[in-house]
């Protein structure tokens, strides 16, 4: 590798960016959807020992367990935010295998400052908040459909 992951964040994103002069400007830095990385993300973890990983939509068992073997944590960013996570970055540090694999799935090394907001909501202890709202989501739709069945047709909490 050309640089050392070791000591960065992984953000999972396919950025905009626009060439300029001295360089490259990102337009936009939205995250895309993390889950798509899952079969990959343990054996990068494995390799390289990064402590964060950043994306939307959380990710599955396999990083979770990854995530505690390694001290590491998944932050989620907000998804549909690319322009706010753009103002953050202060500079592309270097970009690799832009032509072989495109804008999109090119490794961007950016340098940012006040970079979020980040929720950790995979941490290195075990704990999911992904699968915890799905339960309280999983009760809810109950009482939900219990109140529907019941004629009741409204829902007061």
């Amino acid at each position: 590798m050309p640089f050392d992951p070791a000591s960065m964040a992984l953000f999972h994103c396919g950025p905009v960016a626009r060439k300029t002069g001295t360089g490259w400007h990102i337009v936009a830095a939205g995250p895309t959807t993390s889950m798509r990385m899952e079969p990959y993300e343990k054996r990068f973890l494995d390799a390289f020992g990064i402590k964060i990983v950043i994306g939307k939509g959380g990710m599955g068992a396999r990083t979770q367990a990854a995530l505690k073997q390694h001290g590491a944590v998944y932050a989620h960013y907000t998804g549909g935010a690319g322009a706010l996570a753009a103002k953050a970055i202060e500079k592309v540090k270097d970009v690799f295998w832009l032509e072989e694999l495109g804008m999109a799935e090119a490794v961007w090394l950016l340098e940012v400052r006040r970079f979020g907001p980040l929720y950790v909501t995979m941490d290195s202890v075990g704990g999911n908040l992904y699968t915890d709202l799905a339960k309280d989501v999983a009760e809810n739709q109950q009482l939900i459909h219990a109140k529907i069945a019941d004629g009741g047709g409204r829902f007061d909490g």
